[in-house]
C-alpha cells in the first residue's frame, strides 16, 4: 500500500474517522489491527516476523526491568538483539554474505564449492522497526526507560502504520509514551497534518518522479555512452529524486500520524543548505544519523578514547550505516566516503579551529546571504552527489562505467533539453527549503495566516495533479 496512491487516501481516510469515534484503548486496538492490516497488504506472511519479534522483545524488556541478577539481564538482552539480528541479517544479507564467499573463493582458484544461494524476499520495513526494537531493549537494560505494561501499546509503537516501513526511525521516549496515553483532537495540528501530506506528495509525485525519468535513462545507457553531460544529468536527477523521495514520504508519514493525534520527529531539514558533511547528517535522514550516533557510534567509544579510535569509530559507524542501506558493497563504498569525509573534516576542525565543537567549526553558524558559505555548499553538493553515484549503481562495475566518463566532453542536442527538465523539477523544490530554513517552517507557509495556508493547499493539490510523473514508482526507501 502505497503512500501516494488512491487506495492508501482511502484507507487513511477510513481509519481517522474510524479512529477518532473511539475511546483511548479502543483507538489503540483499532490502529494496532489497522497497522497489522497495511503491513499485511505488501504479504501476509510477513506479519508473522514482526509478532515474533515484538512478543520477544516486549517479554524481554518486562524481565529485564525486573531482575536485579546482571547475568540473567545480558542474557536477555542477548536474546531479543540475536532474535532481531538473526530476522534482519537472515532476510537482508544471507544472499550478500554467500554472493560475497563464493567471489572470494572464485578468486582464490576454489571453484567446486557448492554455494548456490537461495533468494528470500525481502519484508518491507524489516531495517526500521528492527532499529526501533533494539534501541527499546536497550533503554530498557539501561535503565533509561521503563518496559511497557500492555502488550498493544508496545506493539502499536512497534507497527504503527505511517512509520512501519520506511520510517522515520522513532524513539522509544519519544513515541511509546504516545502510545501510553490518551490523544486528544487539535484542530490546528489535524491542518498542518494535511499540509504535510499534501507538500510529501509534491516532493514525491512531482519532483521525485519526475526526476527519477532522467536519473533511470542516465544510469541505464538510454542517454548514450557515459561521458560528463550524462553523469551531471544522472547524478543531480538522482540526488534530487532520493531527497524529494525520502523527504516526501517522512512528510507524508508525519502528516498521517498528527491526523491521529501523534508527534513524529523531524526527518529532514533541508539537508542541501549544509556546509559541512557533519552538517549534512544533522540534516538529512535525522532519525537514522541520531540513531547511529547514539546506538553504534557512542558505544564504540565515540570520541572519548583519543583520535585515532574516534576515526575507527567514525568509518565503523558508516561503513554500517552503509550495509543498513542495502546488501551490496555499493553501499559500503557509500558509507566509507562519507566515513573518510567526516575524518577529513575533524582533522581540518582540529587544525582550524580551538573548538572543533563550535557552530562556525561544524557549519551550523553560516548564513543563507553569505557567498563563501554558498561555494562551501556548492562543493559539498557534488561531494554528497559523488556518493550517490555509488548509492544508485547496481553495481561496482556500473558506477565505475559511469564515472569512467567524466573526462569525454560528448555534448547531444538532447542533453540541453534533459538540463532544462531538471531545472524544472528541482529549482521548485530549492526555493521551497529556501523559505522553510529562512522562516523556520516544517512546511510551506506553516506561519502565516489560515486562509493563506488553505490557498497554499489548494495550490500544491493542483500542482499534483497536473504535474505528477505519468508512473509508478516505489518509494526508494521501501527497499531498505
Amino acid at each position: 500500500m502505497l503512500f501516494d496512491t488512491p487506495v492508501y487516501l482511502l484507507f487513511l481516510t477510513l481509519v481517522v474517522l474510524t479512529y477518532w469515534r473511539l475511546n483511548w484503548r479502543q483507538q489503540n486496538a483499532f490502529l494496532l489491527v489497522a497497522s497489522y492490516f497495511f503491513y499485511g497488504w505488501w504479504d501476509w506472511r510477513f506479519l508473522g516476523l514482526i509478532f515474533i519479534s515484538t512478543v520477544v522483545d516486549f517479554h524481554c524488556a518486562r524481565y529485564i526491568a525486573r531482575s536485579q541478577n546482571t547475568n540473567k539481564r545480558k542474557a536477555l538482552l542477548t536474546l531479543s538483539l540475536l532474535v532481531n539480528i538473526s530476522f534482519l541479517g537472515t532476510f537482508k544479507y544471507f544472499n550478500f554474505f554467500v554472493d560475497s564467499l563464493a567471489g572470494a573463493l572464485h578468486a582464490l582458484g576454489i571453484r567446486q564449492v557448492p554455494l548456490t544461494p537461495f533468494y528470500i524476499l525481502l519484508p518491507p520495513g524489516i531495517s526500521f522497526y528492527t532499529f526501533q526494537e533494539i534501541a527499546y531493549i536497550v533503554d530498557v537494560f539501561y535503565k533509561k526507560l521503563e518496559p511497557a505494561e500492555s502488550f498493544v501499546d508496545y506493539a502499536l509503537f512497534i507497527s504503527l502504520f505511517p512509520h512501519l516501513i520506511a520510517g522515520p526511525i522513532q524513539r522509544p521516549s519519544h513515541l511509546l509514551p504516545q502510545t501510553q496515553a490518551p490523544r486528544f483532537f487539535d484542530e490546528s495540528r489535524f491542518f498542518g497534518g494535511l499540509m504535510l501530506i499534501l507538500s510529501g506528495l509534491f516532493r514525491k509525485c512531482v519532483i521525485a518522479d519526475n526526476c527519477a525519468l532522467l536519473a533511470d535513462a542516465a544510469f541505464g545507457g538510454r542517454l548514450g555512452e557515459p561521458s560528463l553531460s550524462v553523469l551531471a544529468i544522472g547524478t543531480y536527477a538522482f540526488a534530487w529524486q532520493i531527497y524529494g523521495d525520502f523527504s516526501g514520504y517522512s512528510d507524508i508519514a508525519r502528516g498521517s500520524a498528527q491526523l491521529l493525534g501523534f508527534h513524529f520527529m523531524v526527518n529532514f531539514r533541508q539537508p542541501y543548505l549544509a556546509v559541512t558533511l557533519q552538517e549534512f547528517w544533522r540534516r538529512w535522514h535525522i532519525s537514522l544519523s541520531t540513531w547511529l550516533r547514539d546506538y553504534l557510534y557512542i558505544p564504540l567509544g565515540g570520541k572519548r578514547a583519543g583520535e585515532l579510535k574516534t576515526y575507527r569509530n567514525l568509518m565503523l559507524t558508516m561503513l554500517l550505516g552503509g550495509l543498513w542501506h542495502g546488501a551490496n558493497w555499493t553501499f559500503v563504498i557509500w558509507g566509507a566516503i562519507h566515513g573518510i569525509g567526516l575524518s577529513i573534516e575533524r582533522i581540518g576542525r582540529r587544525l582550524f579551529f580551538r573548538n572543533s565543537d563550535s557552530p562556525k567549526a561544524s557549519g551550523s553558524g553560516t548564513s543563507l546571504f553569505s557567498p563563501f558559505d554558498w561555494m562551501r555548499r556548492v562543493i559539498l553538493f557534488h561531494l554528497v552527489c559523488l556518493t550517490w553515484i555509488f548509492f544508485r549503481a547496481r553495481s561496482l562495475k556500473e558506477a565505475s562505467s559511469l564515472l569512467s566518463g567524466v573526462c569525454t566532453l560528448t555534448w547531444r542536442p538532447e542533453f540541453a533539453t534533459a538540463f532544462k527538465f531538471l531545472a524544472a523539477f528541482t529549482l521548485p523544490l530549492f526555493l521551497m527549503d529556501l523559505s522553510l530554513e529562512y522562516r523556520g517552517e516544517e512546511y510551506l507557509f506553516e506561519k502565516r495566516p489560515e486562509a493563506y495556508r488553505v490557498a497554499v493547499g489548494f495550490l500544491l493539490l493542483l500542482v499534483v495533479t497536473l504535474f505528477a510523473a505519468n508512473q509508478v514508482n516505489a518509494f526508494i526507501y521501501f527497499q531498505f
